[in-house]
């Protein structure tokens, strides 16, 4: 893995030309360049350490780990049951992947070197971060790098099953590193995630440091979030009712809104995600454009990938759910092919500054944590009420299930419509929940696939097995 982990350089001169160019307001506004200077010197002060996470912030926003054509909501989409690829004569790097075809080759690799990279330049912030104790807002720097290194993990683990954990900048000791147990990465999500919370404090602040009303840079309430979300996964339902309890119960910052404002930038809904780069147009609104729907009065043929909703997905919305008007789009290719397209992240006629944030951690998903939680513990009546909560914002009555199998499939249906094309969660739920290999056995030959449950983890490049003979690959690949 000795790729992945070089000595990483960060340049005084640019980091202070971000600085004059931006003033660190926005943390997506301009790239940091990485080379020349030691890393030690870029947490000599709160601006460029704040700028040293803001690169990582930008990648996440970027290269397509959460968002657009190659994010991990459209790739799983495809991969499952709830997207259609449309266009395939243009998009032929994602049959594969909509066929359940996947190799060491195919596009899902791509997150295994994107992210480990991105743990190195986490792994040098929390280095060099420790000892930094001039820094004004060090404990939000530190917190925030924790945070970063416990989300990556969550997803690795949720991509790849068992993966290397690296914590150091030690290259040569990360060369020769085996994947870990699953259960070891989630222990270090968790560690990672607490460690995030007892820095982190309540409010949002921005690369300055300052409060603000944004919430693109985390809190402790999203390393709550994520980490209610990992105790889930971990099957540990009474911290994750906790965790999501401390969030639902903190009416003064979050709320179930009004569904047409729910992606909005200042939402209370959301608990943290990524923001517009500046007063630009958000790079994830034109990726969403291009990956679930067309942009009005553009063809098909001129679009990369259009990824619409699966017959599947569109029969799972009941009657009268008001998620249906508010986040799903309709359109056809012709008097006779109409198709339905997730439309979350609407255009907006490109207002200045972009209205929408990129929601990786909200309140309605908090609900649908705690409700899971309570039903696993035989706890019906406050599952239901959670449930319910989420049925209600969306204009639905009250769920008619009574027993716990009932209820928990009721709530994994309502994640279903309610986090659809969100980041993977439709995958890792059907996974986690031991229902992947019937849904797939029935969705892969209707998409001209088949299905065997190795399938249900990803394989890893075959280069970084190349490098160090420590690393397996995946069984079944």
């Amino acid at each position: 893995m000795i790729n992945l982990f070089r000595y990483i350089r960060i340049s005084w001169l640019w980091v202070m030309l971000l600085a004059a160019i931006s003033g660190c307001r926005k943390y997506l506004e301009v790239p940091l360049p990485l080379n020349s200077m030691p890393v030690s010197s870029a947490f000599e002060n709160d601006i460029t350490a704040a700028a040293a996470l803001t690169s990582v912030y930008t990648v996440l926003a970027q290269q397509a780990i959460l968002d657009g054509t190659d994010g991990l909501g459209s790739v799983t989409g495809l991969y499952t049951d709830e997207l259609k690829l449309q266009n395939t004569l243009m998009s032929s790097d994602y049959v594969p992947i909509y066929s359940n075809g996947v190799s060491s080759s195919s596009k899902v690799v791509n997150y295994w070197a994107t992210i480990y990279k991105q743990l190195y330049s986490v792994n040098t912030a929390i280095e060099g971060l420790k000892p930094a104790t001039s820094l004004t807002y060090q404990h939000q720097w530190l917190g925030e790098a924790y945070f970063l290194r416990g989300l990556f993990y969550f997803y690795l683990a949720n991509i790849y099953g068992e993966v290397p954990l690296v914590v150091s900048t030690d290259y040569l000791a990360n060369n020769v590193l085996a994947r870990s147990p699953q259960a070891d990465v989630y222990a270090q999500v968790v560690s990672d995630l607490r460690q995030a919370q007892s820095l982190l404090d309540n409010k949002y602040h921005d690369a300055t440091g300052a409060v603000t009303t944004s919430r693109g840079r985390p809190n402790r309430a999203a390393a709550t979030a994520l980490l209610a979300r990992a105790y889930l996964y971990m099957k540990d339902w009474k911290n994750a009712a906790a965790q999501a309890d401390s969030l639902i119960g903190n009416t003064a910052d979050f709320q179930l809104p009004d569904l047409s404002k729910a992606f909005l930038v200042n939402s209370k809904e959301v608990i943290w995600g990524l923001i517009p780069f500046g007063n630009s147009y958000p790079s994830y609104a034109v990726k969403d454009a291009t990956t679930y729907y067309l942009v009005p009065g553009l063809p098909i043929a001129s679009l990369t990938v259009v990824s619409t909703m699966s017959d599947a997905l569109v029969v799972a919305f009941e009657p009268r759910d008001g998620r249906w008007p508010a986040w799903v789009g309709k359109d056809s290719l012709s008097p006779t092919e109409i198709y339905y397209y997730a439309y979350k992240y609407k255009v907006r006629d490109k207002q200045t500054p972009p209205q929408e944030i990129f929601a990786v951690l909200r309140l309605a998903e908090q609900y649908l944590v705690r409700a899971e939680a309570k039903a696993q513990q035989n706890d019906l009546t406050g599952a239901l009420a959670d449930l319910n909560a989420v049925r209600a914002r969306a204009g639905l009555g009250a769920s008619t299930a009574a027993t716990q199998p009932d209820v928990l499939a009721a709530i994994l249906r309502e994640r279903r419509v309610e986090l659809f094309t969100e980041t993977g969660h439709r995958f890792f739920d059907l996974r986690r929940t031991g229902k992947l290999d019937a849904v797939m056995n029935v969705a892969a030959p209707l998409k001209g696939g088949s299905w065997n449950s190795y399938m249900a983890w990803w394989p890893i490049p075959v280069r970084e097995i190349q490098n160090d003979p420590h690393l397996v690959q995946t069984p079944g690949y």
